[in-house]
């Protein structure tokens, strides 16, 4: 294990607005729910500059809502305004609700294994100033992709992981990303994360996978699309929960193909699919766009 010490690339300045505030919503729908949000934001100073919501059901159902705002806010304001809106809005509605200051950009750690497409499409975006995030930490559970990394300015760690290993493998990650991330991507690191370290990462992890869940679910699927002579491969990005391949998914695509294709060809067309819907899976995650519904997400 090592960690490279290449310092972080100098990536564009941000332009724009920075006292931006992304506001997500989510709460049983009843009548007033717009109203108290922007008149609070109204009464505060607030200028509401994009704003979208969703209800599941106008009667029984479930509302949603993704606000961004302009405010500018020091840490001891923002404090005292989000104990203010959980005060005068929040608890009146029972809501779930998050602020986060669009100027922080969310901390990203990659674990991947050998499959490069995923990583390297991130990474490029990071670097083009295309990703919505900071990409601070790349784990892997093979040395092989360090090279890849290193040009970056990203630190490599790689942590094997062994059959009799694991538990203590799980526990080394856990030591390297504890306080240091916003969010767990898996870039293709082909390995199943125990529950136990989803309950202690304490952050959400998106997954890619490679075939148009819930269809070939888990190991071999562009194998296994071959033999059922499917017409349509695609690939998904979902939350990752203990449960294989069935978290809430965030996006997915897909292409067309025919008998002529080898399981070899469909991978390397897949590959495409794949690395598109992961960093758009990832930035709408990094820009407040998604929030959970269950098993389902609404994507703003």
């Amino acid at each position: 294990m090592g960690t490279m010490a290449t310092p972080m690339l100098e990536r564009p300045h941000r332009s724009g607005p920075t006292d931006i505030t992304r506001l997500l919503i989510s709460c049983a729908d009843r009548p007033g729910i717009v109203a108290a949000v922007s008149g609070l934001l109204k009464e505060a100073g607030a200028n509401i500059v994009s704003s979208a919501q969703y209800s599941t059901d106008p009667t029984e159902g479930s509302f949603f809502m993704r606000n961004e705002f302009y405010l500018p806010l020091t840490d001891r304001d923002r404090t005292e305004f989000e104990a203010r809106f959980e005060r005068e809005v929040g608890n009146p509605f029972s809501m779930t609700w998050t602020m986060w200051d669009a100027s922080r950009r969310k901390r990203v750690a990659v674990l991947v294994s050998k499959h490069d497409q995923c990583l390297l499409e991130l990474l490029w975006r990071w670097r083009r100033d295309q990703l919505e995030a900071e990409i601070v930490l790349v784990i892997s559970n093979h040395p092989d992709l360090r090279s890849d990394v290193e040009p970056f300015g990203v630190p490599y760690e790689h942590v094997p992981v062994t059959k009799d290993a694991k538990n203590a493998a799980e526990r080394e990650m856990l030591r390297l990303l504890d306080g240091r991330v916003d969010l767990v991507v898996l870039a293709r690191y082909m390995q199943i994360l125990t529950g136990e370290f989803l309950d202690r990462v304490g952050v959400p992890v998106i997954n890619i996978h490679h075939s148009f869940l819930p269809a070939f679910a888990g190991a071999n699927p562009y194998e296994r699309a071959k033999e059922r002579g499917v017409k349509l491969i695609g690939a998904t990005a979902h939350y990752v929960t203990e449960e294989l391949d069935a978290g809430p998914i965030i996006e997915q695509d897909v292409i067309r193909v025919s008998h002529h294709h080898s399981a070899a060809e469909l991978a390397t067309l897949g590959a495409d699919i794949e690395r598109a819907v992961f960093a758009r899976a990832v930035n709408w995650h990094c820009e407040d766009r998604v929030l959970v519904n269950g098993n389902t997400t609404i994507v703003f």
